[in-house]
């Protein structure tokens, strides 16, 4: 199963790519997305559309988990992640895949085990969750990477199963419960 992660921006949007089998994970491809300094805001948005297409049409995955927008003090800023989040979700609705959507708390919460977590921390927790030599870099593409851990974590993992009623049915209690 491949989950495609995007941490959307107006100056960068960051992308992870991760193939899993449910216990163990592996990095496809990560980065991130900008556009030259001084290109104007709708030439922005069109290469992050441009780019999340290409990339979802080479690593055709399974779902897209992409962050949601969390409250901003900056009004302009914040209408601007929201133009940028519109083309990564308009990319990943033009390829034809499940999307999902996941707060920043909750991606923190289920990579790190913080919800308020810092970014080197997210960063740090990918590395050691990939086995890679060093956190990706920039931390976008770390967080778009924490984001498709996030729904790894979230919809496979021993709790996800439970909720679906996979468990074993002889368990009645967590005091049952044996790993």
């Amino acid at each position: 199963m491949k989950i495609f992660g995007i941490d959307p921006g107006s100056e960068r949007t960051g992308y992870g790519c991760v193939e899993t089998d449910g216990r163990r994970h592996r990095l496809v491809i990560c980065g991130a997305l900008s556009a030259p300094a001084g290109t104007a805001f709708p030439e922005r948005l069109l290469a992050i559309h441009s780019g999340l297409a290409a990339l979802l049409a080479e690593c055709r995955p399974d779902c897209v988990a992409i962050e949601n927008i969390f409250h901003a003090r900056n009004v302009r800023s914040a209408l601007r992640l929201g133009h940028a989040r519109g083309v990564a979700l308009l990319a990943a609705s033009a390829a034809g895949v499940p999307i999902v959507e996941y707060s920043p708390a909750e991606i923190k919460r289920a990579v790190v085990g913080f919800g308020r977590a810092e970014k080197q921390q997210v960063g740090q927790m990918v590395k050691l969750l990939l086995a890679l030599d060093a956190p990706p870099s920039p931390h976008d593409a770390a967080d778009a990477i924490a984001v498709a851990l996030c729904h790894i974590h979230s919809a496979t993992g021993p709790v996800a199963a439970a909720a679906r009623g996979t468990a074993p049915s002889k368990l009645t209690s967590w005091r049952a419960y044996r790993p």
